[in-house]
């Protein structure tokens, strides 16, 4: 596998802190608890980090290390454009999205008007700042996710996920459990299947296919998101761990902490050391490509600022 040239998460665009009031969260669900599709995994010994030695240095994958985990249930699939839209309706919740009136999209796939598109990311010049573009629209104004309801929702904020939760008596996982859920039975292994990208020359995921960031080929017969469980689930029965949507977790992002982590049930550091609030995401997105970003391995970890939000970031929830 080539080393990307860069460092920085080019492929996660973010908001400012200033930019976000505190709002109260929403009532939790008064009827029955929505239903999830999950997977009950039965905690355990597991070796955390990049053991392949792939990761970008500034995102800390390293140094290996042994957590131990209680059992938990966790999501089979991320949280589907469907299932926020029941949260939204039953509560009258909107989004950090909504709120501003204006999200990240990528340029490709930006369906709006010429005046609606605000400028371009200085940093990632591929991402689009879209009036109007939020979790009904990923795209933009002049689209609908009416048709993408078994998508993963997205344009979803960290704060959004955790509105969700606390409406559905659910959580999102430590970092920890996502990677254990993620690499399934499979210990240090590059990715839930095994170590090869495409076995058999089968794709395994949602990434970018083609020429990154101006030459999309949809070999797999996709662009942007694929339905949630397109591709076959790992060894837990999880899909989408790799590719389609990056997944908010609770921790606080620090290159630095796992050197320093606990053993039994991390939780992340109490602060960011950069002094940003920054939120660690997993899994990568349908824009990651070997060629800039690699992230996509199950180890692969980024952070980014809890308010903001894009076309290719969404979540799923655990409970114990």
């Amino acid at each position: 596998m080539s080393q990307p040239p860069a460092e920085r998460s080019c492929c996660l665009p973010s908001a400012r802190a200033a930019d976000a009031p505190v709002l109260p969260l929403p009532p939790r669900a008064a009827d029955a608890r929505p239903v999830h599709p999950e997977a009950a995994l039965p905690g355990g010994v597991f070796a955390m980090g990049d053991a392949h030695d792939e990761g970008y240095p500034a995102d800390g994958e390293t140094p290996v290390h042994e957590v131990e985990l209680a059992p938990f249930t966790i999501d089979t699939e991320p949280v589907t454009t469907a299932r926020f839209s029941a949260f939204v309706e039953a509560t009258g919740y909107r989004t950090d999205a909504e709120r501003a009136g204006s999200s990240a999209v990528f340029h490709l796939f930006a369906l709006a008007e010429p005046t609606d598109l605000l400028g371009r990311s200085p940093a990632a010049p591929w991402w689009l700042e879209v009036r109007g573009a939020d979790w009904r629209h990923p795209h933009g104004p002049l689209g609908d996710a009416a048709d993408q309801l078994d998508h993963p929702v997205v344009h979803v904020s960290h704060r959004d996920a955790l509105a969700y939760c606390h409406w559905a008596g659910r959580r999102l996982p430590t970092e920890a459990e996502w990677e254990y859920a993620a690499r399934g039975p499979l210990a240090g292994r590059r990715y839930p299947w095994g170590d090869e990208l495409r076995p058999d020359g089968e794709h395994r995921c949602r990434i970018w296919q083609g020429r990154f960031p101006d030459l999309p080929t949809g070999e797999d017969g996709w662009y942007a998101t694929a339905p949630v469980g397109t591709y076959p689930p790992n060894g837990f029965g999880l899909a989408d761990v790799a590719g389609n949507v990056w997944e908010w977790c609770a921790d606080r992002f620090d290159p630095g902490w796992y050197a320093r982590s606990p053993r039994l049930d991390p939780r992340g550091p109490e602060h960011c050391p950069d002094g940003t609030g920054r939120r660690v995401l997993r899994g990568g997105s349908y824009l990651c490509h070997d060629s800039y970003c690699n992230r996509y391995r199950v180890a692969a970890r980024t952070g980014n600022t809890p308010e903001s939000t894009s076309g290719n970031c969404g979540f799923r929830t655990v409970a114990r």
